[in-house]
């Protein structure tokens, strides 16, 4: 039988939760970090999503606040008795002057697996943002499954970045080609908003071979990587948000 669950966030100004909703194999748990951030790590507790689950995680930043989430270890989307795609969505609200640094583990797609996720963002005009995402294209030494991802962004009520991805059967031809992975196995995704870029655009560069820096219209900037593996992959994007993301 598949799976319906959603996990609930809210955070105040005041370092307080006052939403904190687990939900199925979403277990939400306060976590402690050195520096201003409420922090929560996603706990998975248990094997999810497979085949005709639908999981969602909510979170609300409040006027002021500053939240962390990360998560305990990576997702892997899994075949299961249902055939259909499973779907995991992530809708996140940051408000006037707060901060959200979304930072999960990876989401690994596993042979047979078929999975849609769509993370949708409102951000208030003075919010910021670090947003981190990671997929690996299969398990060590099998293909991946089927994956299509959609990152949805609105500043101030207004379009900031629609960017959708797609990987393994089914996808568009090419997606594993030079102009695309070619042939790397993880892929990743770096999103930094920070209204202080209005004044001082980030300029547009490489970063090593596999990966670059895109300013985008807004005060926003855009890492895009691929690499042979996780570790690659993480390495790349943690230099990205050291250099674009001090805050």
């Amino acid at each position: 039988m598949s799976l319906r669950a959603t996990a609930r966030i809210a955070a105040d100004a005041d370092g307080g939760l006052p939403l904190l909703v687990s939900d199925g194999p979403l277990a939400l748990r306060r976590t402690r970090t050195p520096g201003p951030y409420t922090r929560v790590t996603v706990v998975g507790a248990m094997s999810a999503p497979l085949g005709g689950d639908r999981l969602a995680v909510e979170a609300e930043v409040r006027e002021g606040a500053r939240l962390l989430v990360d998560s305990a270890a990576a997702t892997l989307a899994l075949p299961g008795r249902d055939t259909g795609p499973a779907a995991y969505d992530v809708r996140l609200r940051v408000g006037e002057g707060a901060v959200l640094r979304w930072l999960p583990e990876q989401l690994v797609s596993v042979q047979g697996s078929e999975l849609r996720m769509r993370t949708v963002v409102e951000l208030a005009a003075t919010a910021r943002l670090v947003l981190r995402e990671e997929q690996v294209l299969g398990r060590y030494g099998e293909p991946p499954g089927t994956l299509t991802t959609r990152l949805t962004v609105r500043r101030a009520g207004r379009p900031l970045l629609d960017q959708e991805l797609a990987f393994g059967p089914g996808a568009p031809d090419g997606w594993d080609g030079g102009a695309v992975l070619g042939g790397h196995r993880a892929v990743g995704q770096l999103l930094v908003v920070d209204p202080a870029f209005e004044e001082k655009p980030v300029e547009p560069r490489l970063l090593g071979e596999h990966a670059a820096v895109t300013p985008l219209a807004g005060p926003a900037a855009l890492v895009t990587a691929v690499a042979p593996d996780a570790l690659v992959l993480r390495r790349l994007l943690d230099e990205a948000v050291a250099a674009l993301a001090p805050f």
